[in-house]
């Protein structure tokens, strides 16, 4: 879907199908990945503490906090040597980069690294540092050779804008 797909879809119709959609991985066949998306809602125990408690995503709003969690599984018989699990960043959110692993890309996966590298032009002719609202895509390099066979998770946090 292309982003001005995004914006004709109700909210939460377009929501669930960034989140959840397969997305394609390029440079390695071999490699599976899978999304599975919750929204973070916080209540008070009994004892007047904070609760946190994972929920469908089937309805979100602006300021819900989103767990997106990303499964990855080598599906072939030999070793894959420097992958890199990478993510479109969902329509309308803002991903929490803290993770020193994550890298970022402000344009659609051309360029990679931490958020303060990037500038980008103004309308006037000018230049401004990237800020998070210009992300879009995550990745992190899996730091060795995935066996045959061998799955993991990565998750990261997004806030609904």
């Amino acid at each position: 879907m292309t982003r001005t797909l995004w914006a004709s879809l109700p909210m939460g119709l377009a929501l669930a199908a960034g989140l959840t959609a397969a997305q394609p991985v390029a440079a390695q066949p071999a490699m599976r990945l899978g999304t599975q998306t919750f929204v973070e809602r916080v209540s008070t125990d009994i004892n007047g503490r904070p609760r946190r408690t994972l929920a469908s995503a089937d309805r979100v709003g602006p300021g819900d906090t989103l767990i997106v969690i990303v499964h990855w599984r080598n599906a072939s018989t030999q070793p894959v040597r420097d992958f890199a699990v990478t993510r479109a960043v969902p329509p309308r959110t803002r991903p929490d980069l803290n993770d020193p692993h994550m890298q970022v890309s402000v344009d659609g996966g051309g360029h990679w690294g931490r958020l303060d590298q990037f500038w980008l032009p103004t309308p006037l002719g000018g230049m401004r540092r990237a800020v998070v609202e210009d992300v879009t895509h995550i990745r992190w390099q899996l730091p060795e050779a995935v066996p045959p066979g061998r799955t993991g998770r990565i998750s990261y946090r997004a806030v609904m804008r």
